[in-house]
C-alpha cells in the first residue's frame, strides 16, 4: 500500500473565488475514484469552520500498490483534473510515503 497526500493552494481566478474554485475542483476530485482502478481510500478535506487550516483543499488517499498510484497519476481522468488544478492553483505539497516501509 502507498499513501498519496496532497495539499493546494489556491487563487481567485478572472472573478470566481477561492472558495467556487475549490468546491468545482473537489466535485472533479471525487469522481475518480469510480474511473480509477487501485484506489483504497480517497478523502476529498475542505477546511471546516472553526478548526485551523493551512490549506484551502487537501487529498488523502492510499493505493494498492507504488504501481497503482504510478497508474493514476498517468490515468487520463487524473490528468484533466490535474490540468484544471494546476490552472487554479497558487501552491502544492505532496507526501507519498509506503507505511510498512517507516523508520
Amino acid at each position: 500500500m502507498v499513501k498519496h497526500i496532497v495539499c493546494w493552494t489556491f487563487a481567485e481566478t478572472d472573478g470566481v473565488s477561492i472558495a467556487d474554485n475549490v468546491a468545482r475542483i473537489a466535485e472533479e476530485l471525487n469522481g475518480l475514484p469510480a474511473l480509477i482502478p487501485g484506489i483504497v481510500t480517497f478523502e476529498v478535506v475542505r477546511p471546516q469552520p472553526g478548526l485551523e487550516s493551512s490549506f484551502d483543499l487537501a487529498l488523502y488517499s492510499e493505493f494498492e500498490s507504488p504501481e497503482a498510484l504510478a497508474n493514476y497519476v498517468v490515468h487520463p481522468d487524473h490528468q484533466a483534473v490535474a490540468k484544471l488544478i494546476g490552472s487554479l492553483r497558487r501552491e502544492r505539497w505532496a507526501l507519498d510515503y509506503d507505511p510498512t516501509r517507516l523508520s
